[in-house]
């Protein structure tokens, strides 16, 4: 967890860009080196998606990286596996993203367990209803892992005050209803939930669901502490995938260059929001 609070305080110019990719999506080795692309370009924690063949919080462009994945023959432990080998190349900040069944059929206790041996920070699972997640987030803590949790637009005061009284790691604040993927604009909402969170936490808040281009990670950027971009990576990815003879360097590239891009707008903002700092 505390490389959690590092990506988040370090930086003095800007918020944190936190990428979300699937794991194994084209190919395992493919997606390794699409997450060392991110880093490099600056990313300041990353993403790792865990697909999965019911993903209710996503929309097509990941549920299509997902099934792109575990055609591949993509499974949860590989997920593991990769972060462990990011692991062992720097001390950035990683988490997981997967939802509430694969992780219950896993097993509690083992998915912990095997979180924090590959060296991930913490976890997400959109799907996990707050009143239900006691006994994960025990867990979780049993093993240093945050189990970071959700808001949404559609969350009453007294419930975001009860979730954040219970968060690690850092909020997320959903910016829009539905599942994930690209939005033309931002709901206006997202500035006043991000708000109301940071009257019950002194977390770092982020915002994702949506996020699409330079230009509203920079808008984000003036008053959350982190931005998540998730489908404007990967339909990147998926574009440069109708070559079927693409080669994995040309992926690299056009992941990079977006990363950079997104943190260049978001250093424009020269503020900085957390809490504590």
């Amino acid at each position: 967890m505390e490389r959690i609070q590092r990506a988040f305080y370090r930086r003095q110019d800007r918020a944190a860009l936190i990428p979300f990719l699937n794991a194994g999506d084209p190919t395992f080795a493919d997606s390794l080196a699409l997450f060392r692309s991110v880093l490099r370009a600056g990313a300041d924690i990353i993403e790792i998606g865990t697909p999965y063949s019911d993903p209710l919080a996503d929309g097509p462009v990941i549920q299509n990286s997902a099934l792109r994945s575990l055609r591949a023959g993509f499974q949860l432990p590989h997920s593991f596996e990769l972060a462990a080998a990011l692991r062992k190349e720097g001390d950035h900040a990683q988490v997981l993203f997967t939802y509430v069944n694969p992780l219950l059929q896993y097993s509690v206790d083992r998915f912990f367990r095997d979180a924090q041996a590959a060296g991930v920070d913490g976890v997400i699972v959109p799907d996990l209803p707050f009143e239900e997640s006691e006994s994960i987030r025990a867990a979780a803590d049993a093993y240093g892992t945050a189990l970071i949790p959700l808001v949404a637009p559609t969350s009453g005061e007294d419930r975001i005050r009860d979730i954040c009284a219970h968060a690690r790691g850092f909020i997320y604040c959903v910016s829009s209803l539905g599942v994930t993927g690209e939005r033309a604009k931002m709901s206006d909402r997202v500035k006043s939930l991000v708000a109301t969170a940071r009257q019950y936490s002194q977390l770092p808040v982020a915002v994702g669901f949506g996020v699409s281009t330079p230009e509203q990670a920079r808008d984000i950027a003036t008053y959350a502490d982190g931005v998540i971009v998730g489908s404007a990576f990967i339909r990147r990815i998926e574009k440069n995938l109708e070559n079927e003879s693409v080669e994995v360097s040309v992926l690299e590239e056009c992941v990079y260059h977006f990363a950079q891009a997104l943190v260049e707008a978001m250093a424009q903002t020269k503020r900085r929001f957390v809490q504590g700092v």
